[in-house]
């Protein structure tokens, strides 16, 4: 069962995101007709899609990036050793952050899992090269 205080530092969380803090309303409440009878929901599919399109030689990433979300928003994880069964290759890190391999190890996706609400907040897509440049555990 999740408190009023669980739920405050949630929206908190999110309201602290710069990018998120850029978004209004209407771009919070613009959902993927398949995420409505999903276990997970992704947010957000905007940030895969931005990726492929600002650059054309990104574009080998599109299909792989949407099936691995449309596994994902048919996935039930309430665990990392879930997801983990679901994508053996990904590597599980603390505090709910997890790196997925794309396009045949060719791109690295990382996100945060809030396993009790069900959400995955995509947090980075680039190349091996931009990974290796951020702090996967802090992006």
């Amino acid at each position: 069962m999740h408190t009023p205080a669980d739920k405050c530092r949630a929206v908190e969380m999110l309201l602290a995101d710069p990018e998120w803090s850029q978004w209004s309303d209407r771009e919070f409440a613009i959902v993927p007709i398949w995420d409505y009878d999903s276990s997970m929901r992704v947010i957000a599919l905007s940030t895969l899609k931005a990726f492929w399109a600002d650059n054309p030689s990104r574009k080998d990433a599109e299909q792989p990036a949407l099936a691995w979300y449309k596994q994902t928003v048919n996935a039930d994880w309430g665990q990392p050793g879930d997801v983990k069964a679901d994508f053996g290759t990904a590597s599980i890190l603390q505090d709910g952050r997890v790196v997925f391999n794309i396009a045949g190890n060719k791109y690295r996706l990382v996100v945060w899992i809030n396993y009790s609400y069900r959400v995955v907040y995509v947090r980075f897509i680039g190349t091996h090269g931009q990974y290796d440049k951020i702090d996967a555990q802090k992006i």
